[in-house]
């Protein structure tokens, strides 16, 4: 039986450990040491992903990702009514540590219960949130699975992921040239001027249902009273139609070439890379209709809705494993204002033993 209490202290526990991007070793030999006691045989593959595997014909994947998004250092959780938060100063880390908890708690829950259930095989990533990086370099050969689901959805478990866009990050690096900016700045070309020009022409934000771009990061210059000789700016769109990404491609391009034109005597160099593939589930695939049939089991209303994001399915999902995302019960994710509304978490659980238990 799910033990409403002790999923809490799980997830609390979890998010205590500082696991930002590139800093996932503490929680991984956590997870190790929990999963081996609950009789799992760990690998790390040779970009730190944790793969824990049993004995079995045809297990089913269950898959988070193990790192977090800034500020995520230092996180207090505060348990509060029915919602965990943190202090206000930090993310929770419920992004994707409600996911890890909910697995590890149907775990546990089976196993105290001494009840038999399918065999299962657990994956946890590593550099998820800076462009599916664990997923993206993951030793394919160790995965046994066919089927799997990933718990990195927002809002409750109910709400099924089913499509899913492209993503295509782009780095935009311009050269001008430096001169005193108080005494001969006629001399200089602003690098800095030059990017804002391309960025206020590329459109940004929401661009349509499936579509959105934006400009993420700029840097620039060095002291305040030279014309600054380089800048640089980061940036990203992403689609659910293919169509559409290329013409945005062929727009960021156009808007480039223009400014090279414009300021001949500058160096604008640019980088577009893919950094995940679209995916998208009919109504009646498997996985959609599994998730769905265990959840209608459990008396919860399922969901299903296309997403602007990217999880680890995108890459599964591209290397012929079947994967559904479900919501982990976390909310507002990447803000200091996230949290996990309890009642969510324990619901996450237990659609994830009823998977097992099938």
């Amino acid at each position: 039986m799910i033990e409403p209490e002790r999923l809490i202290q799980t997830f609390c526990d979890l998010v205590r450990i500082d696991s930002p991007s590139g800093e996932e070793e503490a929680i991984a030999v956590a997870l190790s040491a929990k999963l081996t006691d609950l009789g799992f045989t760990i690998i790390r593959d040779h970009h730190g992903n944790l793969l824990a595997s049993e004995e079995g014909v045809d297990p089913l994947l269950l898959s988070a990702h193990m790192d977090t998004v800034e500020p995520g250092r230092g996180v207090i959780p505060v348990v509060e009514n029915d919602q965990i938060r943190s202090d206000g100063t930090t993310i929770l880390g419920g992004d994707c540590k409600a996911g890890i908890a909910a697995i590890l708690e149907a775990l546990e829950s089976i196993k105290s219960d001494k009840i038999s259930r399918i065999p299962v095989q657990l994956i946890f990533t590593r550099g998820e949130e800076i462009g599916l990086m664990g997923a993206r370099n993951l030793d394919f050969s160790l995965v046994k699975a066919k089927e799997a689901f990933v718990f990195d959805g927002n809002g409750p478990v109910s709400r099924i992921t089913t499509a899913s866009p492209t993503y295509i990050g782009f780095e935009v690096k311009v050269k001008g040239r430096a001169a005193h900016a108080g005494v001969e700045p006629e001399k200089g070309l602003s690098a800095i001027r030059i990017a804002s020009e391309i960025i206020l022409q590329l459109p940004q934000g929401r661009l349509d249902e499936e579509s959105t771009l934006n400009v993420g990061t700029i840097s620039g210059g060095s002291v305040r009273n030279a014309v600054p000789e380089h800048a640089s700016f980061t940036g990203e769109f992403r689609s659910r139609n293919t169509e559409t990404l290329d013409l945005l491609r062929l727009q960021v391009l156009e808007v480039i070439e223009a400014a090279r034109q414009k300021y001949a005597e500058s160096v604008i160099e640019q980088e577009l890379t893919v950094e995940f593939e679209m995916y998208s589930l009919p109504s009646d695939d498997v996985m959609v209709i599994r998730a769905t049939r265990v959840m209608n089991s459990l008396g919860l209303q399922p969901e299903t809705e296309p997403s602007g994001g990217g999880t680890d399915a995108n890459v599964f999902n591209l290397h012929g494993i079947r994967c559904a995302v479900v919501g982990m019960s976390t909310r507002e994710m990447h803000t200091t204002r996230e949290h996990v509304l309890i009642p969510d978490l324990v619901d996450t659980a237990r659609f994830c033993e009823a998977l097992l238990l099938e």
